[in-house]
């Protein structure tokens, strides 16, 4: 058995008073994150999530509605939850000088000082499967400019296949992130808008006989989305949602 569970499920902007990307992957091979944007862990907190149980941070993109909860995450470990063991932070190419920049703005000298625990980052390459923190994670090369290769993410964990479009307009790349997926976690910005770096739904359902996926969620959507939402055939996420696969 595999929990998912949307701890933040908005926009950059707060759209609908959402957290922002941050979705808790569980199962008998690990705990983890699926992106950590700015507000992860107070969404953590919201939802009972003890930031100790997770074993890596699978980021998508590095944009800071999606990696920028880092900082906070490990100065928790450090400070307050007092980590011993190790944490995994796997992303794009570039993961660590960024979050160790990020880290650097928002508390100088937290990325130099001395910890009980090591972070180990990895750098993951495109349609190369790795084995991170219980879970076997394969990075798809997506469309949204943020200064570094942009994925969708595929992982296999307990059994069952999860698969997260982070931010991308339309490619056939999301098609092989998605093929077979239990679940097929993908971002509908707008209902129609065409907006580049994003999806709409109304491309994603154009696309849909192509993903070969199980179940389709809906993240990410702005408040345009989220106000057609209840009028539409698709199932949307929202802070707080628990799925089993």
């Amino acid at each position: 058995m595999v929990s998912v569970r949307f701890l933040g499920s908005g926009d950059a902007f707060g759209s609908g008073g959402r957290f922002q990307a941050c979705i808790h992957v569980s199962g008998s091979g690990g705990s983890l994150l699926l992106d950590c944007g700015a507000s992860s862990l107070v969404a953590m907190r919201k939802f009972g999530v003890d930031p100790a149980t997770i074993d890596a941070i699978l980021i998508s993109h590095l944009h800071g509605d999606h990696f920028g909860g880092i900082p906070f995450f490990v100065l928790d470990a450090q400070l307050v939850s007092k980590r011993e063991r190790s944490l995994l932070i796997a992303g794009p190419p570039g993961i660590e000088r960024r979050v160790v920049q990020a880290m650097e703005v928002l508390f100088p000298g937290s990325s130099t000082v001395q910890r009980k625990f090591d972070v180990e980052f990895v750098e993951l390459v495109e349609r190369t499967s790795a084995r991170l923190g219980g879970a076997i994670v394969t990075a798809f090369a997506v469309k949204h400019a943020s200064g570094a290769t942009p994925y969708a993410l595929r992982v296999e964990i307990g059994g069952r296949t999860v698969a997260y479009s982070g931010d991308t307009e339309w490619t056939d790349a999301l098609s092989d992130a998605a093929n077979s997926a239990n679940l097929f976690i993908c971002e509908a910005y707008y209902f129609d808008k065409k907006m580049k770096h994003h999806m709409d739904y109304e491309t994603l359902a154009f696309h849909a006989a192509e993903l070969g996926c199980g179940r389709i969620i809906l993240t990410h959507m702005s408040a345009e989305m989220l106000s057609r939402l209840p009028d539409l055939d698709a199932e949307g996420a929202s802070d707080g949602l628990e799925v089993t696969l």
